[in-house]
């Protein structure tokens, strides 16, 4: 395959390439595709999210306070997290130390800081109201369908960054782009992560390719793995046994997923030979699994104490005291 230009992608086994923009002006102001696809995954969550919330005892109203506290403070744990795992860069003699904050144009968001700033924010909102209380797990399993959403769709603005892929692969759906989007290897760049970038070079010689890379496309792999999360929670949410089943199942799926997925990526944010998100996806894997599989086949909670059961029985016993 041919590339007509530099920002061209490719997927040879498909014999598909195109040639799509990272974003546009407007007025003057540049928009990138990332961002609409982010806003875009959003939007989509949030109106999923609004129309399921009664079934979860909650209503739209609360839907938009999730939103509204959830958000910013997904943005600031995103960011956080990217710094402190990048300290060396950010904190390195000459940088000034405001780049941490306005330089999040230049890319820097990591997910798993955005789950956990979002979380936090939402426990600290919940837990300081009693009256909020009670809404506080079915409000965090509505969120883990819409995180799914959120990242199936978000995802696609990594393929429109041209970043986020994984090492090499001659599979049917290997993705070929230009090797200017290679990561860079450094004194920092584990062994393991350096050698998989050298074997991309290599391969793209002996290929007859050069100039180009074939790699996998990790953005798609994870895009259609929490789209299928989300088919099978939506129809589990539908039978669900507690509070929190939703949310543990997310954790659950998301982290398994990630820890493969995570696994073949070339920009993985590491500390020493340790790639810091498959870790974190591991580990949460592992608790939310094995708490999934204690609470419902051990404890096995009774579904009338769920938010949306208990509302229809206070609702049923008002209807009584109303019924002449």
């Amino acid at each position: 395959m041919t590339f007509l230009s530099d920002t061209s992608i490719g997927f040879p086994g498909l014999g598909i390439e195109i040639d799509p923009p990272a974003g546009f002006t407007v007025f003057g102001l540049e928009i990138r595709l990332y961002a609409i696809m982010i806003v875009f995954g959003i939007i989509l969550a949030v109106l999923y999210a609004s129309r399921r919330s009664r079934a979860f005892g909650l209503v739209p109203d609360n839907v938009i306070d999730i939103v509204l506290v959830s958000l910013p403070c997904a943005v600031v744990g995103a960011r956080a997290f990217y710094v402190i795992s990048e300290w060396d860069v950010f904190f390195a003699p000459g940088v000034p130390w405001y780049e941490c904050i306005t330089g999040i144009r230049n890319g820097g968001l990591a997910i798993y800081g955005g789950v956990i700033g979002a979380s936090v924010g939402l426990l600290v909102y919940f837990l300081t109201s009693k009256k909020r209380r009670a809404r506080l797990l079915p409000s965090f399993d509505l969120c883990g369908l819409g995180l799914l959403i959120g990242q199936a769709v978000g995802r696609w603005g990594n393929f429109f960054n041209r970043e986020a892929f994984g090492a090499y692969t001659d599979n049917l759906f290997a993705m070929r782009l230009s090797d200017k989007a290679l990561p860079a290897v450094t004194a920092k760049t584990p062994k393991a992560l350096a050698e998989q970038i050298e074997l991309v070079k290599r391969m793209a010689v002996e290929g007859g390719y050069v100039g180009q890379i074939q790699v996998h496309p990790t953005f798609l792999y994870e895009s259609v793995w929490n789209l299928v999360g989300l088919l099978l929670l939506h129809l589990l949410s539908k039978r669900r046994k507690f509070d929190g089943e939703i949310i543990l199942g997310y954790v659950a799926w998301y982290g398994l997923g990630r820890a493969w997925i995570e696994g073949l990526r070339l920009d993985s944010l590491t500390e020493g030979s340790i790639r810091v998100s498959q870790l974190i996806a591991i580990v949460s894997c592992i608790i939310a699994a094995a708490a999934l599989v204690y609470i419902r086949f051990v404890r096995k909670p009774d579904p009338a104490h769920m938010l949306v059961n208990r509302c229809a029985a206070e609702a049923q016993e008002e209807y009584k005291k109303e019924e002449p």
